[in-house]
């Protein structure tokens, strides 16, 4: 090989060994398969960084963790100093007294109830649970017939309930357990008008437009709220369970009918003392019937409330024909 060759020649030696080590750099950095590396996506590379950087700030995580433990104790201690006795919670709850009154909802209808107002149902009964769990005079809670799509929506939504306390949940019909000459069917069909409410009876809450007929094919006492007595309002008299629920319970704490209503009954009602309202005879005539469902308008009109009322309606198919009804599930 001549003089003048040779640099050439090693030149391209160089360039060659030059490919021969990038080729070999890119199949060591090839995830190989098997007892090799495998190949890593886009998105297994992203959950590494984010894996990376939350163990990261761990120390920072632990470190914010300690200062809201910190906050808190010392706006507790705050609360303490500000109240005369610096235990006002522990008194509060030593003033509870529980009432002999026996409160039912009654869920035997719950194969007639499409599965979106059975989970509307659900939320007021939570609704229910909750303010009786507060109240100072708390009644005692039963919900009968539990079963069907409601315990199933229950067990997949709110498996909590199974450590409800303060309440009774039996899969029995009320009638199974409780006297006949105990039992009171609350329905808005009932001719018969609460004056005051008997804490040796039990109440029921029922529903579907079916609860009169039921009542009295059972011979089942029954009754409706004083509301016509004591409340004039501008919309359909239409009270949910949870309304009912609660009005019962401010009653047993103020014996007062009308501040009951007043108290829990929804600012959208345009709800007025019937003294001071002004009757129009059309307005009369549209809402002379009083007629209870899961109340529709509640959640997005009173968060404030959370209220938990919503429209209850059945399907009915026959032949081809479909009727949709409107369902009364709560009385008043």
């Amino acid at each position: 090989m001549s003089s003048e060759m040779l640099p050439a020649f090693i030149e391209t030696c160089n360039v060659e060994r030059k490919q021969d080590l990038s080729e070999d750099q890119k199949e060591s950095q090839k995830p190989r398969l098997g007892n090799e590396f495998e190949p890593i996506s886009k998105r297994q590379m992203k959950k590494l960084i984010k894996q990376k950087q939350w163990e990261e700030q761990r120390e920072l995580r632990r470190q914010k963790r300690k200062e809201k433990r910190k906050r808190k104790q010392l706006e507790r201690q705050c609360q303490l100093e500000s109240n005369l006795d610096g235990n006002d919670r522990k008194r509060i709850r030593r003033d509870v007294v529980h009432s002999t009154l026996r409160l039912i909802i009654d869920c035997s209808f719950d194969s007639l109830m499409v599965l979106k107002d059975i989970k509307k149902l659900h939320k007021q009964i939570q609704r229910c649970y909750a303010e009786n769990r507060r109240a100072l005079h708390p009644v005692q809670f039963y919900l009968t017939s539990h079963g069907g799509q409601l315990k199933k929506n229950m067990d997949e939504n709110d498996k909590g309930w199974v450590n409800w306390k303060d309440i009774h949940i039996k899969p029995e019909h009320y009638s199974e357990f409780i006297k006949k000459e105990d039992l009171i069917y609350l329905t808005s069909d009932s001719p018969n008008v609460l004056k005051e409410l008997d804490e040796s009876k039990a109440y029921v809450i029922g529903g579907l437009g079916l609860t009169y007929k039921q009542a009295s094919d059972h011979g089942i006492d029954h009754a409706q709220l004083p509301l016509g007595n004591f409340v004039k309002m501008n919309s359909r008299k239409v009270l949910a369970i949870n309304h009912v629920f609660e009005i019962i319970l401010e009653y047993l704490e103020t014996r007062d009918w009308q501040e009951a209503f007043f108290t829990i009954l929804p600012q959208r009602k345009g709800a007025v003392p019937t003294d001071k309202a002004c009757e129009s005879p059309s307005r009369d005539k549209e809402s002379a019937r009083v007629e209870g469902e899961l109340d529709s308008d509640s959640s997005e009109e009173e968060n404030s409330r959370n209220e938990l009322d919503s429209p209850q309606k059945v399907e009915k198919q026959d032949k081809g024909n479909s009727t949709e009804s409107t369902v009364n599930f709560v009385p008043h």
